[in-house]
């Protein structure tokens, strides 16, 4: 998937946090031990640190939410991440997010800790995020 792809879709998704720019992804995906999982409809994209996964971000067309799209990229991201040779996959999600905190919940992360007013709103104010982690099969 292309930077600009991937900055179009990530645009399509979020406010807060703020959309990432194709030059953030273009930068990210030539980095080391950065890897993404793909649809025509959205992406997974994440880091290897050590035995440690990391879901940078995960982003689905709006019109094409609520088809399962988002949880096979998960599930694709933490096989991804078991071959890589992570032990666990940590995350974190806007307090706000209830969509995606229901995914996470539900594919078996637990909540580890949060990051007080951790992003900024569009309109300047502070948004808390909630850090999530699992404990991957291997």
């Amino acid at each position: 998937m292309t930077p600009k792809r991937c900055a179009t879709i990530h645009a399509s998704c979020f406010t807060t946090p703020r959309p990432w720019s194709e030059a953030e992804f273009k930068s990210l995906l030539h980095s080391p031990n950065i890897y993404i999982c793909e649809d025509p409809s959205g992406f997974a994209m994440g880091r290897m640190a050590g035995p440690e996964a990391e879901l940078l971000t995960i982003a689905v067309k709006p019109e094409m939410c609520g088809n399962g799209i988002g949880r096979a990229l998960l599930s694709r991201f933490e096989k991804q991440a078991v071959m890589l040779g992570a032990k666990e996959l940590f995350l974190e999600v806007a307090t706000n997010n209830a969509a995606a905190i229901a995914l996470y919940t539900s594919a078996g992360y637990s909540r580890c800790g949060q990051r007080k007013d951790y992003y900024e709103t569009p309109k300047g104010s502070r948004l808390s995020a909630t850090v999530f982690k699992k404990l991957l099969a291997t």
